[in-house]
């Protein structure tokens, strides 16, 4: 009986370090997902560098509780999976809302943005960002304007300037 206890403890510790490490965490409802569709999700999550795991919603409950997170006992109802990703916090947010898309059955119940409750429109917004390269590549794009404008302006001026002088 100890073994079963120790082990549940190292669980709950587990689960309360990657609550606390991960910089997005997105509790969602798999019920009616196949095996099909849940692997392949696992997959899109695996090359998107976020873990996934199914826990007992008692062990999360308190490994919630141990990282000072108690308002997700609300959501720890039904079946509940975890995505955690330590590296980027876009990623769960957007691989998920996407599946979601394409199959009704998974459900988005919330999560944990940075150390802060994040509810399901919070998730979605957050799901909607472009992401690091497509940022980069529009601000890019805005200094580039200025110095491409200037440029047609030049070539205009010496078009004009050499039609003048033929």
């Amino acid at each position: 009986m100890s073994k079963t206890l120790e082990h549940k403890k190292q669980m709950v510790t587990e689960i309360a370090e990657k609550l606390q490490n991960s910089k997005s965490t997105i509790l969602v409802d798999y019920r009616g997902l196949n095996v099909e569709e849940v692997t392949e999700l696992r997959k899109q999550l695996r090359e998107a560098g976020v873990d996934f795991k199914v826990y007992k919603n008692t062990m999360t409950r308190r490994a919630a509780e141990k990282a000072d997170l108690t308002e997700l006992n609300d959501i720890l109802t039904g079946p509940t999976a975890i995505a955690f990703s330590d590296e980027d916090v876009v990623a769960p947010a957007k691989v998920l809302n996407n599946f979601a898309k394409d199959h009704e059955a998974l459900e988005i119940k919330g999560g944990v943005i940075e150390g802060n409750i994040a509810s399901l429109e919070q998730i979605k917004e957050l799901a909607d960002l472009p992401s690091y390269e497509g940022l980069l590549s529009m601000l890019l794009s805005v200094l580039q304007a200025p110095v491409r404008n200037f440029a047609y302006a030049a070539k205009a001026i010496a078009d004009q300037k050499e039609e003048a002088g033929a």
